[in-house]
């Protein structure tokens, strides 16, 4: 089994491919196995990348809620990168694992060719109701399992993969089910309930030069003001929204994910994907 010994813990990843590195990172619901169907299309050009954060089996799981935090989730990133001897690579994350990417770009904007960040943001619009919410279900999964999150992964940005594909939907549950409950609370608490809401990082988001895609699904109502505001404020930066679509949109539009990613990869491979233009006129009149 691969592991990596990354800031006193060991990191389990998997490599699959060859080429220039594309590093996946998973949302709080999902592990490595999540990104199965982008692995089976990117492994064909890339070397592609997937890991389990701390907290995820059979990535070590910490006792003590202070070893979590988005900070260190960057680190681990790196870390890992380090111990992979990787110089720079794509990084592609899906909600937590966006706010990873993100954070990783801002943090080691050297290490970064470019930035994927998708179904990112949740809890901005209102991040005091955010985090009670977050803590509760902390101490819910302490005490009574994963099974207190049964109802987690058929909420309203849940919904469209159930309705899209049962099969893959159940797969999904089934995998989450198998997660630590307690590197799933400790994760909870320590890196979800403390992470800043997208809307105070204004500065660091215009400070970002690295070619960034942002993409949302149009029915994933917390993300999509942030993947807005991150738009406005990365000049980087492209915006893709996927119809009809909710959370976990590299399940739901798989097809479609990979296809704009690898559109995106190309371009940026080629110098082809800019800082935005705004012209020189005053605005369209019609």
């Amino acid at each position: 089994m691969p592991l990596a010994d990354v800031n006193g813990v060991k990191l389990f990843y998997e490599k699959t491919g060859s080429g220039y590195p594309v590093i996946f990172c998973h949302e709080f619901a999902g592990d490595y196995r999540s990104w199965d169907l982008q692995v089976g299309h990117f492994s064909r050009l890339y070397e592609v990348i997937t890991y389990c954060a701390r907290g995820y089996p059979p990535s070590d799981i910490p006792k003590s809620v202070t070893s979590y935090g988005q900070e260190q989730s960057v680190d681990d990133l790196k870390g890992l990168m380090k111990f992979l001897s990787i110089d720079k690579a794509h990084i592609v994350g899906l909600s937590m694992g966006g706010n990873v990417a993100l954070n990783f770009g801002i943090a080691n904007p050297d290490m970064a060719s470019s930035l994927v960040i998708a179904g990112t943001g949740t809890g901005s619009d209102d991040p005091l109701i955010f985090r009670e919410r977050v803590l509760a279900m902390a101490d819910g999964m302490r005490e009574n399992g994963m099974d207190f999150m049964s109802s987690y992964v058929s909420g309203p940005a849940r919904v469209q993969l159930e309705n899209k594909s049962p099969k893959e939907y159940e797969l999904f549950r089934n995998q989450f089910m198998e997660h630590s409950a307690e590197g799933s609370a400790n994760t909870f608490e320590g890196v979800l309930s403390k992470r800043p809401p997208i809307f105070e990082l204004e500065r660091k988001l215009r400070s970002i030069e690295i070619p960034t895609l942002i993409m949302t699904g149009d029915e994933d109502d917390p993300c999509i003001n942030p993947s807005l505001f991150m738009k406005q404020h990365i000049a980087t930066s492209g915006l893709a929204v996927f119809p009809r679509s909710g959370h976990a949109i590299n399940l739901e539009e798989p097809d479609l994910f990979n296809r704009v990613i690898s559109e995106f990869l190309g371009l940026v491979q080629q110098g082809r994907w800019e800082t935005r233009d705004f012209g020189e006129g005053t605005g369209s009149l019609t």
